[in-house]
């Protein structure tokens, strides 16, 4: 659909349930609500859904598009592969486009595949080559588990001590967000013993957005290699990839993206690489050049195909594909620089609801700046946290809680209202 005007910032708000619904009236992704299931509260009531940020809603036509596959391989069975309506044996190509449209890159550039933290395993042993005095990866602070697990776990196998290798960019005492100026300090200061920068686009915790474009700068100034983690960034923000220069990236999709719990991750390996075969990686038979892909035994060496599908490893698993197509499918109709516009005026709609409300039970530690974060919103809670979040939870709220004292909510554009927004804030401010 054609781009949506109106920044965040040039409108203004009314604190009422007709605002609200006039919101909704005039909003031209409005339609795509209808187009996921929304669950109900006990009452019988739509839930305020705000958990997409953990887990993204179904879409209609994930079922359609599943049963599909189950009914090609009921009738055609192996044939499937190559005679099927989506043919299984190119299945992952389905997503070349849109895949690299969803997060501004190259078609090539973006592969689907695997799980996030399984990515994340095949670029580090790609990207972090330590030699000499490079023998460090940066990660930011809080950093997702899985993530600081993967690493630790990745520089013990290289025969490295997490102790001395493992670089960590921690926000400023009393402050909860990290400034890209002092991940440039620490860069001066230390840039030269850091072989791989790894961070979040959006961090899980605070739901800072990170500013990509100039970390990928500075990084490579310092002579380092720059990926991101982009489980909370993928769906979420308008990004360009190529653009920046990043050299990898890696996602989960079953947040923003609503491919379902589990669902098939996306990675994306710049050209200057995916073009390089001679760039070291653990192979697989479906990364292998497709050309001789079923010579098997007769090909007994790896030759990688050019671009991300290089990094594939197995066969893609189709069944867990289809919802992902469904969603992706969404995606492209709407535009995700539309749906980023949307979601600034929604967000910057419930910052506004929050401000109204005369509490001071909790902090939103979430960035301010419309660059500076995302569809999620960080509440820090000062007495009684998971009380409260209970709380909401009774009163047909679904968002989520992270330890030790932080409720997220997350309005997503393609489905969430200001009407939800609206009723959130009504339901909070009844809060004692």
């Amino acid at each position: 659909m054609p781009a949506v005007s109106s920044p965040a910032d040039s409108m203004t708000y009314r604190n009422d349930e007709p605002f609200a619904r006039d919101l909704d009236v005039a909003d031209p992704l409005g339609s795509y609500r209808d187009q996921f299931h929304i669950p109900k509260h006990h009452t019988g009531k739509s839930a305020i859904y705000l958990c997409g940020n953990s887990l993204g809603l179904q879409p209609k036509s994930a079922r359609a598009i599943v049963d599909q596959e189950l009914n090609d391989w009921a009738n055609l069975a192996v044939e499937a592969h190559f005679q099927g309506r989506t043919p299984w044996y190119s299945y992952h190509e389905v997503f070349r486009e849109m895949g690299a449209r969803l997060v501004g890159a190259k078609p090539g550039e973006v592969v689907m595949m695997n799980s996030l933290t399984v990515n994340l395993h095949l670029m580090l042993v790609s990207f972090f080559r330590p030699e000499g005095r490079r023998t460090k990866i940066l990660i930011d602070d809080p950093c997702f588990p899985s993530d600081i697990y993967a690493v630790k776990t990745h520089l013990e196998t290289r025969g490295l001590d997490p102790e001395k290798h493992l670089a960590i960019a921690k926000p400023r005492s009393g402050e909860h967000c990290l400034r890209t100026e002092d991940i440039e300090s620490l860069l001066k200061r230390e840039g030269d013993s850091i072989a791989l920068i790894l961070l979040a686009g959006v961090n899980f915790f605070t739901g800072q957005a990170m500013d990509m474009a100039r970390i990928t700068e500075i990084g490579h100034r310092h002579g380092c290699v720059v990926g991101f983690d982009l489980a909370h960034a993928a769906g979420n923000l308008a990004m360009r990839l190529h653009e920046w220069n990043v050299d990898f990236a890696c996602w989960c999709s079953y947040k923003y993206l609503n491919s379902g719990p589990g669902a098939v991750a996306g990675c994306f390996v710049h050209e200057k690489h995916g073009m390089n075969p001679d760039i070291a990686r653990f192979g697989g038979w479906w990364g292998n050049d497709p050309e001789t892909r079923f010579k098997m035994h007769l090909q007994p060496e790896f030759v990688p195909r050019e671009g991300a599908d290089g990094w594939q490893l197995s066969n893609p698993p189709i069944l867990a594909m289809a919802p992902l197509k469904a969603s992706l499918e969404i995606f492209d109709a709407a535009g995700i620089e539309n749906l980023r516009m949307k979601s600034l005026r929604l967000t910057g709609y419930l910052r506004f609801l929050l401000d109204e409300i005369s509490t001071d039970w909790w902090q939103i530690i979430t960035p301010r700046e419309p660059e500076a974060h995302g569809c999620q919103l960080s509440m820090l809670v000062k007495d009684h946290p998971r009380e409260r979040f209970k709380a909401l939870e009774a009163a047909g709220v679904m968002c989520d809680f992270r330890e030790p004292n932080v409720i997220r909510v997350a309005p997503t554009p393609l489905y969430n209202t200001f009407h939800d927004c609206w009723r959130f804030a009504q339901i909070l401010a009844e809060q004692p």
